[in-house]
């Protein structure tokens, strides 16, 4: 058996791993999508579930995953959700056809939901100084393991098959699986809660429905009724659980700690980021792979185009280096807005210069290097707000959040350029991208102000608050210190007892 000391030091490197596991397998059915199509004979439309279905089991799992981490079974919560993910990633590569193929990736989006897990486990079982640095590394993996996805899996698929990708991530989730059994840390000492199942029912069906606008909305239609429908229930069912967490004892999530401006300003960011983020991503991957007789275009493959996205996860690695000296010589608040306007400059650059590969490449680097300054800030801020039994369920719901932006701005990313597509043709016009890059470098200018904004405006309503609690303790003093003059303090104890 390892002594404690060796189990410590491999701590790190095996959650991160877990980590870049979970964004790989994540992302695993995004180039493959025409490949399934003409594999499974179904229809594109269909075979774009087998990234949907991911997602949306991942929403559903990470906060329950994320408060049942928070109790005393993390270890045996984590190990079962990457077992869970063996599992899935088997049976999608088993050639049982496209029923069995959704089904196993289903399965792997429980592991949507460790990355939390993976983020409470490093700030509980490692000194505060490694934490920090451990927690926002992690935060980077998720980001940096999808441009890792997109070209390993591309090329594994374009030379061997869909079936030897899946195969691929079922070995990688394996090995994971393993090391985290033998390093991962007992969580015995912590409190049992019981689980708000309620909470879970109803979150979960929101976001499955609201989910499911942002990822069909192109296929039902924008105007359609079925759409409308789903995204009014989706809404209420909002409304209610938010209403039922206020009041329950147990909360799924505690809704209360966004009145901490510091968690309110993150959950607000990793939300509009995530737009931000998956929409640069989907109009690069499209834009490199769009037919250069079009008029513009690079007519690359599905390899190039995962390719493109390297640097990337290259420059958002290198982020969790270059933030700590940030924080250290600005402060971790500064980080944030200093992280979206790296961010709006790869916007700009793909506005302007995108003609090239090495251009687009450089995009990709620039919004790497963004993009991580942003996330890996994130859950660090979260977790020094919080307490720590609320840890893994605060970063899980900033998580969700996340996953929340990345349909979003996937699916912004589909509904302008199709605006943009003349009827009769496939393909849209190069203004689609040029439209759709301006809406993209407005969301960063106001995900930029709000979090320099919001931190500011809430620090001046608590100092309000605070100086009114103050206030009042005068009045409060003043009215005992004319009691006691006149020795009625014995009357009011003798009161207050009975």
């Amino acid at each position: 058996m390892e002594s404690p000391s060796r189990r410590e030091r491999a701590l790190v490197p095996v959650l991160v791993f877990l980590s870049a596991v979970v964004a790989v397998i994540s992302s695993l059915g995004a180039p493959m999508i025409p490949t399934i199509a003409a594999v499974d004979h179904v229809s594109l439309s269909e075979a774009q579930w087998s990234l949907t279905i991911t997602m949306l089991v991942g929403a559903l799992t990470t906060p329950v995953l994320g408060r049942l981490g928070d109790g005393p079974d993390r270890r045996t919560v984590t190990l079962t959700a990457a077992a869970v993910v063996v599992l899935g990633s088997v049976l999608a590569a088993l050639p049982l056809g496209f029923g069995w193929l959704l089904a196993g990736r289903a399965l792997q989006g429980v592991g949507l939901g460790l990355t939390p897990l993976a983020i409470a486990t490093a700030r509980d079982g490692l000194p505060a100084a490694a934490s920090r640095s451990a927690v926002a590394l992690l935060s980077i993996t998720t980001v940096a393991g999808v441009g890792l996805g997109y070209p390993i899996t591309g090329l594994i698929a374009e030379s061997f098959g869909i079936h030897a990708g899946f195969w691929f991530g079922a070995v990688i989730s394996a090995l994971a699986l393993v090391l985290a059994a033998l390093v991962l840390p007992p969580t015995t000492d912590r409190e049992r809660r019981p689980l708000d199942a309620l909470g879970a029912v109803l979150l979960g069906l929101a976001l499955v429905g609201l989910l499911l606008v942002l990822s069909e909305g192109e296929t039902w239609g924008w105007a359609g009724a079925r759409l409308w429908t789903v995204a009014a229930g989706s809404l209420l069912l909002l409304i209610t659980w938010i209403w039922h967490e206020l009041r329950t004892a147990h909360p799924l999530v505690d809704l209360r700690s966004l009145t901490n401006p510091v968690v309110l300003t993150a959950d607000v960011a990793g939300l509009v980021a995530g737009v931000g983020m998956y929409l640069l991503m989907s109009l690069v991957i499209r834009y490199v792979q769009t037919p250069a007789g079009t008029g513009y275009g690079l007519g690359a493959s599905v390899v190039v185009a995962g390719l493109v996205l390297l640097p990337f996860s290259a420059l958002s690695l290198l982020s969790s280096k270059v933030v700590p000296v940030l924080a250290r010589r600005t402060s971790s608040a500064l980080v944030l807005p200093l992280g979206c306007a790296i961010s709006l400059v790869s916007m700009l650059f793909f506005l302007f210069a995108r003609d090239h590969l090495w251009e687009l490449l450089v995009v990709m680097g620039i919004a790497g290097l963004g993009v991580g300054c942003t996330f890996a800030v994130m859950p660090g801020l979260i977790v020094n707000a919080v307490p720590a039994r609320e840890v893994g369920s605060a970063v899980s719901f900033n998580q969700v959040l996340r996953y929340v932006g990345y349909s979003t701005g996937s699916a912004l990313c589909g509904a302008v350029l199709q605006a943009h597509t003349e009827p009769g043709r496939q393909l849209p016009t190069d203004g689609g991208y040029r439209d759709a890059a301006l809406i993209g470098c407005a969301v960063w200018v106001v995900i930029g102000l709000v979090t320099i904004v919001l931190p500011r405006l809430s620090a001046v309503t608590a100092s309000r608050r605070d100086a009114c609690v103050d206030e009042e303790l005068m009045v409060d003093e003043s009215i005992a210190d004319g009691v006691a003059g006149e020795g009625e303090v014995p009357v009011l104890r003798a009161g207050a007892e009975r």
